[in-house]
């Protein structure tokens, strides 16, 4: 038994560097440090043994510091971090790191141009990433699923594990493009999905499960019980729910499955993927 894994949350230390990313008052409620001490009460409560702790900004240092972390805890069962994909050293760079690294990230969402995944320069870092024997955790929006199609269909030997469902408009009810362009990356077999992220893609402060289970179904629905991973996104879903209430939105979410296939949602699918 693995037991159960949260596939997905950050850490960060605000008095070491800043998160760009944080750009205006709505970031204001987790504008301070995050700690593994802060998430522990959390993980306890929900019977959760083991994390997949992902980096938030675009800094190899702050990689550096959070494969440190997973390696004095016995909780932390590996670091998706971040590297250059656009560096022609970075094969060199993957062969330094320490077999928690289980994974890159790159914030392609937050990239101007929708094709970025596209440029040849990102995919030879693509193809470096898999020659490493790491998966890339793909955080794109709706608008960039066509680019990340493209660019999992180019490279079959890497496995892209897509965050929070693509960011699907919650808040604005819109259902396609994304729900088509979900279910066209589930078709490949060297993508999953993680159900995580979609709090804060609904209204924070009058969303209902209600307003938000189509979307989670979806997801289950395309790519499978034993292709999904189970991640609160914390801190960042508090700015729309408690950890508490993130995972129960996801048990309900996975209630209609049987035993086996909600222990796979909920850890053995990090195993498998991630090989923690």
């Amino acid at each position: 038994m693995t037991g159960r894994i949260d596939a997905h949350h950050h850490l960060w230390d605000l008095s070491r560097r800043p998160q760009p990313w944080m750009d205006g008052a709505w970031a204001d409620p987790i504008r301070r440090t995050y700690t593994l001490d802060d998430l522990a009460p959390h993980l306890a409560a929900h019977g959760i043994h083991g994390t997949v702790l992902v980096q938030s900004s675009a800094s190899r240092a702050e990689t550096a510091e959070l494969l440190a972390v997973a390696a004095r805890s016995p909780v932390v069962r590996g670091v998706v971090g971040w590297a250059d994909l656009t560096d022609p050293g970075l094969p060199g760079v993957l062969d330094t790191m320490p077999p928690l690294l289980v994974g890159l990230r790159h914030q392609v969402q937050d990239e101007p141009d929708p094709h970025w995944l596209a440029r040849p320069a990102v995919r030879r870092g693509l193809a470096a990433v898999a020659d490493a024997g790491l998966v890339y955790d793909l955080l794109v929006t709706p608008r960039q699923l066509p680019a990340a199609l493209a660019a999992a269909r180019a490279l079959p030997a890497l496995t892209f594990v897509l965050d929070h469902a693509a960011k699907p408009a919650i808040a604005a009810r819109a259902w396609r493009p994304w729900a088509d362009g979900l279910a066209a990356l589930a078709r490949l077999p060297n993508t999953v999905c993680k159900l995580s992220g979609l709090v804060t893609e609904a209204d924070w402060p009058t969303w209902r499960p209600a307003d938000i289970h189509p979307y989670a179904r979806h997801a289950l629905d395309t790519f499978g019980p034993h292709r999904t991973l189970f991640g609160s996104d914390w801190p960042v879903c508090t700015l729309a729910a408690p950890y508490e209430t993130v995972v129960t939105l996801a048990e309900t979410a996975t209630a209609h499955l049987t035993p086996d296939e909600r222990a796979a949602v909920f850890g053995g699918n990090a195993v498998g993927v991630y090989g923690v």
